[in-house]
């Protein structure tokens, strides 16, 4: 505009366009088309000359007269129509042209219903700049695009998700590569996120995948159990994007087009064999991203975080986050509960036998809780189809079965009698494992507790007599009370001898 000043001082002072030309370097006709415009304006050139250039602009060069066109007046009342109906499933531009023309017997051309249409859309979503405080917000992604590796064994291509997380203070990055997008790889990836950082921000914002989000919602979404407990654990919240808003962290929406520059394209020529060896290049590759000079600006993405960032961080604690699971069982008759994930029992204290109970479990511990009273801890155990039993837990019978021995029985016999403990004592030197005795035993010590102590014993003399060690032999025994007749002498046969005469010596 500052050259179209000197063309209009120079005609107010009666210059010809030629020479107008000639001193300023531009063509006649541009001189020519600068005066009719500003006779055209209706204002005087002193006017003209005494406004600022950007409102000199606007006088002499109006724009685009497509927004005149009645064509466009036709148009306008439209536009919001064709933008919610291109949401639609199927419904494009050319779609909503081909309408629009068979209704209008003066339509504009493709290209210009596109036009008018695209500049619609963006004149209704204006951008709004954020202003990130430090140390104040950590957002998280996935990837759309994955990255692989190569089993060695099978040589089967296997796909994995790449998590991505910056810090929007900073534009500090973090990337890895994880299985899957389910919940155990998500707690994962967010715990090393923040173990790389070396602090904690004050709250973490999510996209609304399931492994965060239960349920999407712009103003209460329902936070995943595993994601609030992560973030009880580490002194933070969660403050999802809202659906369908990728504006509300798009500067990590801009960090996975960065990684997919700096990471996916510099990595596409290696093979993998393994994730860890993965992730080992991902990582150098991201160092090197946030090593990388911005843009327009003096200094690196690491330069910023540690020196502006870093120290508002909250520290870490001291123990690391175990995933916490969630069950509510019922107490069996055996007084244990049933994990199915381990498919393993672990016990509960018999009083509590019926009673609902719930059961939180990581990968080390399972604690049991009866209205809000923690009842019973153990150890994990993976063993499929075992038991997990503390001895306080069972009631003083269980106890005493559990705590049986051949010590145990022979000690009971020795209290009873001297003939039942050389009868429990031959009873275990049978070659028979001792626990397939015990119930024999119990059935013994039974029938000593209800017999007669003088007819139990002797009939235990008969039984060791004849070597038989069975409960049935001697109940038989006592029931027929053999014990009340008196014995009869054993008649033993002569030995065989050489001196013995024979029946001739008689004749």
């Amino acid at each position: 505009m500052s050259q179209v000043k000197q063309i209009l001082r120079l005609h107010q002072q009666g210059k010809g366009k030629k020479t107008i030309a000639k001193a300023l370097s531009v063509s006649k006709n541009t001189v020519k088309d600068y005066i009719n415009k500003a006779i055209a304006s209706n204002f005087s050139i002193e006017v003209l000359l005494a406004l600022e250039d950007p409102v000199l602009e606007g006088k002499l060069c109006p724009g685009n007269p497509a927004y005149k066109d009645e064509r466009y007046d036709q148009l306008k009342p439209h536009l919001d129509y064709f933008s919610k109906e291109l949401k639609k499933v199927g419904v494009n531009r050319q779609v909503l042209w081909e309408e629009y023309k068979a209704g209008n017997p003066n339509p504009y051309s493709y290209g210009q219903f596109c036009y008018h249409i695209q500049q619609y859309l963006r004149s209704g979503k204006p951008s709004m700049v954020l202003d990130h405080k430090p140390g104040e917000k950590l957002y998280v992604d996935y990837a759309g695009k994955l990255l692989s590796y190569i089993d060695r064994q099978t040589g089967e291509e296997i796909k994995v998700q790449v998590f991505v997380a910056c810090l929007p203070y900073s534009d500090y990055c973090f990337a890895i590569a994880v299985p899957s997008q389910k919940v155990e790889d998500f707690i994962y990836a967010l715990g090393c996120c923040l173990n790389q950082i070396g602090g904690i921000p004050q709250t973490l914002v999510p996209d609304n995948l399931k492994a965060a989000v239960i349920k999407a919602n712009p103003y209460e979404p329902d936070i995943n159990r595993a994601l609030e407990d992560f973030a009880n654990h580490y002194g933070t919240s969660v403050t999802p994007a809202r659906p369908r808003k990728p504006q509300d962290k798009s500067l990590v929406e801009n960090q996975v087009k960065l990684i997919y520059s700096r990471v996916y394209a510099k990595l596409r020529k290696l093979t993998f064999f393994d994730l860890p060896s993965l992730n080992k290049a991902i990582a150098q590759k991201v160092r090197e991203h946030n090593q990388t000079r911005m843009q327009q600006k003096a200094y690196c993405r690491e330069e910023k975080f540690l020196a502006d960032e870093k120290h508002t961080l909250q520290s870490l604690p001291a123990e690391p986050f175990e995933m916490k699971y969630y069950r509510e069982h019922k107490v069996a008759k055996n007084n244990h509960i049933y994990l199915g994930m381990d498919k393993h029992y672990y016990s509960v204290p018999f009083t509590y036998i019926g009673m609902k109970v719930k059961v939180i479990y990581t990968r080390s511990l399972v604690k049991i809780y009866h209205k809000a009273q923690l009842i019973a801890t153990h150890p994990r155990n993976h063993r499929k189809g075992g038991y997990t039993t503390r001895k306080e837990h069972l009631c003083s019978h269980h106890q005493y079965y559990k705590e049986r021995s051949p010590t145990y029985y022979l000690q009971r016999g020795y209290n009873h009698s001297e003939t039942l403990y050389q009868y429990l004592e031959a009873l275990f030197k049978q070659d028979k494992y001792p626990e397939q005795l015990y119930k024999t035993c119990d059935g013994i010590l039974n029938l000593a507790r209800k017999a007669n102590l003088e007819s139990f014993t002797k009939a235990c003399d008969i039984a060791l007599e004849h070597q038989n060690y069975s409960y049935k032999f001697l109940k038989q025994v006592l029931e027929n009370r053999m014990t009340e007749y008196p014995e009869e002498p054993v008649v033993k046969s002569l030995p065989s001898h050489g001196n013995i005469r024979g029946a001739s010596s008689y004749k």
